[in-house]
């Protein structure tokens, strides 16, 4: 497939698949005769693989290192796995912390939440109120 259908099905933009090559983060694509990418479909899923360590905020020379690792084939699973291991202790305190904002926020949201409802039941606990006519004044004002 022509970088721009990758580009397409993967999310990436041609820029970023390009600057994923030049740095190794992509394997070189193979050339046709007029000397355009071509792409083969299993690509799509290491795409997938790297969004997800980009979104769980893995830095890009990680996975590089990840992927040097991949390049040297058998014998790397190890240093693979604790590499994803490490990552994966990062992304759970992350998602940690993230819980402990939650909360807060939600504490707050029901905070306003109540406000509200407590509003609601003051002014419909207040007596309706007639207005006098203007001009009139009550017996002793003065």
């Amino acid at each position: 497939m022509k970088i721009g259908e990758l580009a397409k099905r993967s999310g990436l933009s041609t820029h970023t698949i390009r600057y994923y090559e030049r740095i190794g983060l992509l394997p070189y694509a193979d050339r046709d005769q007029s000397g355009q990418r071509d792409y083969d479909a299993s690509i799509l899923s290491w795409i997938e693989f790297l969004d997800r360590l980009k979104a769980t905020g893995m830095p890009i020379r990680e996975m590089l290192r990840y992927e040097a690792l991949r390049e040297r084939g058998v014998g790397t699973e190890a240093e693979r796995g604790a590499l994803l291991e490490q990552h994966r202790e990062r992304v759970r305190a992350h998602v940690a912390e993230l819980q402990a904002c939650l909360l807060v926020l939600d504490t707050k949201i029901a905070g306003y939440a109540g406000k509200e409802q407590r509003m609601k039941e003051y002014d419909a606990t207040i007596p309706e109120r007639r207005r006098k006519p203007t001009g009139t004044r009550q017996a002793g004002a003065r």
